[in-house]
């Protein structure tokens, strides 16, 4: 019969200045984000519409929303023309900032947002490209994201 070997404890990590500070950043932006989803669904919903989708694509370091397609049922239409009021955090403080924006740029927002949560640096290098899918009903953001990738093989022989 083996003894079990001892475990050797482990030092945690030291935490910088900049780790705390961005984990707050991170922890008020995910607190925030439920009001600011429903802020826009709201809008969306009581305007008549049913599926909202952004199409964004970024390469060479550089990215952008492209289209932003609102409908209702089977019909194109326009986003509502009013505003909305969305949160965000400040990098260094402890309150978010408030900012009354058109329910276009909100949802541009919101898009920028879930990008860099989910795959910051999209738009570089050969980039990536997609769809958000805003489902009114569902209260649901879907993101449809395809990455690209170049690819080179090469081979030398000297005999």
């Amino acid at each position: 019969m083996t003894e079990p070997s001892p475990i050797t404890p482990t030092a945690a990590p030291t935490l910088t200045y900049w780790d705390v500070q961005r984990g707050e950043h991170d922890r008020l932006n995910a607190e925030l984000r439920p009001a600011n989803k429903a802020v826009v669904f709201d809008a969306l919903a009581a305007a008549g519409l049913t599926i909202v989708t952004v199409r964004f694509d970024g390469y060479g370091d550089s990215g952008q929303i492209e289209d932003i397609e609102a409908k209702a049922g089977d019909e194109v239409a326009a986003l509502p023309p009013g505003n909305v009021e969305i949160a965000a955090a400040v990098w260094g403080h402890a309150e978010p900032e408030r900012t009354v924006m058109s329910v276009r740029d909100a949802i541009e927002r919101l898009a920028y947002d879930f990008l860099q949560e989910t795959h910051d640096g999209w738009e570089n290098s050969d980039g990536a490209y997609g769809d958000f899918i805003f489902d009114v009903a569902d209260r649901t953001i879907t993101l449809d994201y395809n990455e690209r990738h170049m690819e080179s093989d090469y081979s030398q022989h000297v005999f």
